[in-house]
């Protein structure tokens, strides 16, 4: 049997049972919410041209907040899991996604465990706001607000942070890994 590579025992050693659980959760849901989208309103055009209409209104209306709190908790969790890249000169985390295969699936792993809360609470308050607002639920919305809100800063602010945090702590890293 092989060992783990070194980058991912440095996530895995700090990862707790319930948090691989809630990440697991949060997949589950992911999937079953664009399943059942699929299956009880389909692809066509009308149901696309709703969808962006909805997605492109929700900043106007109720719940306003989370478009502030979501990406905030996001940039938190990519702070201080950039942080633990710099420290451990771990290459940046989405260029790492980007190009190298190999270890774009455990990184991607550690960026869901990370934002599993932030994503089961954007399912919870987009499902309110369409109760509200819309008195239905469209799921697969509900996943793309989710992970807007909650994922794409976190995968777009972790190389960044860590590369800074390199930059001031004086790491050789930060520079190699340009």
């Amino acid at each position: 049997m092989c060992a783990a590579p070194a980058e991912l025992r440095v996530i895995t050693e700090t990862t707790s049972k319930s948090q691989v659980f809630l990440a697991r959760l949060v997949v589950a849901l992911v999937i079953g919410f664009i399943l059942v989208g699929a299956i009880e309103y389909g692809f066509s055009p009308e149901v696309r041209q709703r969808a962006w209409e909805d997605l492109l209104d929700r900043p106007g209306g109720p719940m306003t907040f989370r478009f502030i709190l979501q990406p905030s908790m996001a940039a938190i969790a990519a702070l201080l899991d950039g942080i633990k890249d710099a420290k451990s000169g771990r290459s940046p985390y989405f260029w790492t996604v980007l190009t190298k295969p190999r270890e774009r699936g455990s990184r991607l792993y550690e960026g869901v465990i990370a934002t599993a809360r932030i994503i089961l609470l954007g399912l919870c308050m987009d499902a309110i706001y369409q109760v509200v607002e819309f008195k239905t639920f469209y799921p697969v919305e509900a996943v793309i607000v989710a992970i807007v809100l909650a994922f794409v800063p976190y995968l777009l602010l972790r190389g960044p942070f860590a590369r800074v945090v390199a930059w001031w702590r004086g790491d050789q890293h930060a520079e190699e890994s340009r």
